[in-house]
């Protein structure tokens, strides 16, 4: 049991490095003035679940899914 445990605790650090990382990476939500214009219907503001920020949207809810997923895992009775 002690060797799962490890192994999901190598897991929980990598996962909590790369959701640091990861969310560290991605802009910032605010569109400032180009929303007043009507400059948000851009080309890439429709396509953003196909660009690079689409990605690291996804791939953040994934790390955070499991995330808590591992928290809750490693804090179980078993492991103690």
């Amino acid at each position: 049991m002690e060797i799962l445990k490890t192994i999901l605790l190598i897991i929980f650090a990598i996962d909590c490095i790369a959701l640091s990382a990861i969310v560290l990476l991605q802009e910032g939500k605010s569109a400032g003035l180009g929303t007043i214009s009507g400059a948000a219907d851009t080309y890439w503001g429709q396509n953003k679940g196909r660009s690079m920020e689409g990605a690291l949207v996804k791939s953040t809810k994934f790390l955070a899914i499991l995330f808590i997923v591992l928290a809750a895992v490693l804090n179980l009775k078993v492991f103690a």
